[in-house]
């Protein structure tokens, strides 16, 4: 059976359903019926959509599936938002997010990177634009369940947790204050620069606890942009560093803990 097509052919005019027939008694039904924007994708889309349900949303495996690289996996996802008008939705609800900050749950005088970070979060009133290694600008937002936060340059679903801080800090104490930021980009996890030794390794292993061989997203421009704001670690060239402020906060090296 043929595919419904969406658009005229001759003209591309969006198309209309005018008649409906029943198989078995033969009835019909006429009316306009309007097409829905799943009727209008493309088979590479209904491909990807599929598999994306089928793998309840774990973009690992369905790049794993289709046999493409986690960025091509992230386009394709964009493309289909797209299509279905609904990254426009999801960038105009980014600009409405707002904080309630009574709803949020911070220990006092706590030295955890996630909850120094969501504290000075709220005391900016939820909202603050970080600078990367390069000088780009990234605004990050606090999220209104309290437990995650959103970036402009991070659009991923569902946001990442403060507790990815902890596990960068934690990486970073264990290997006497200093590590490679890695490169998930071009390396999968495991391999040199993306191995547990690494920041983005560490995010792949104990915050996403994702496998050998995998790919992994690369966020650490942005995490490491916040946690230079946050005045926790140094964002300097291919490693992150443990500020001295920091360290002696937590007094680490005299059997501190944060």
């Amino acid at each position: 059976m043929a595919k419904i097509i969406s658009d005229c052919p001759a003209c591309g005019t969006r198309l209309k359903i005018t008649s409906l027939s029943c198989a078995g008694c033969g009835m019909e039904l006429r009316n306009d019926f309007e097409l829905s924007l799943f009727d209008s994708l493309n088979p590479e889309q209904t491909d990807f959509l599929t598999t994306f349900l089928k793998q309840r949303g774990n973009l690992s495996l369905v790049q794993s599936e289709l046999g493409i690289s986690y960025p091509s996996a992230r386009k394709r996802l964009d493309d289909l938002l797209t299509a279905l008008n609904l990254l426009e939705n999801h960038q105009q609800n980014w600009q409405k997010v707002e904080v309630e900050g009574s709803t949020w749950s911070v220990q006092e005088n706590s030295k955890k990177a996630s909850d120094m970070i969501k504290k000075k979060l709220l005391e900016n009133n939820g909202r603050v634009i970080v600078r990367t290694a390069r000088g780009l600008p990234c605004e990050i937002r606090a999220a209104p369940d309290g437990v995650s936060f959103l970036s402009n340059k991070l659009p991923i679903h569902p946001p990442y947790r403060y507790e990815v801080f902890d596990v960068i800090v934690d990486l970073l104490i264990s290997q006497g204050g200093r590590a490679k930021k890695g490169n998930g980009r071009n390396h999968r996890l495991g391999e040199a620069e993306c191995d547990e030794t690494t920041v983005v390794g560490a995010i792949g292993y104990h915050y996403a606890h994702a496998e050998n061989g995998k790919s992994v997203y690369d966020p650490v421009f942005v995490l490491a942009a916040v946690l230079e704001w946050a005045g926790i670690a140094s964002n300097e060239r291919g490693e992150l560093v443990l500020t001295a402020h920091y360290q002696e906060g937590c007094n680490l090296w005299a059997g501190g803990n944060c």
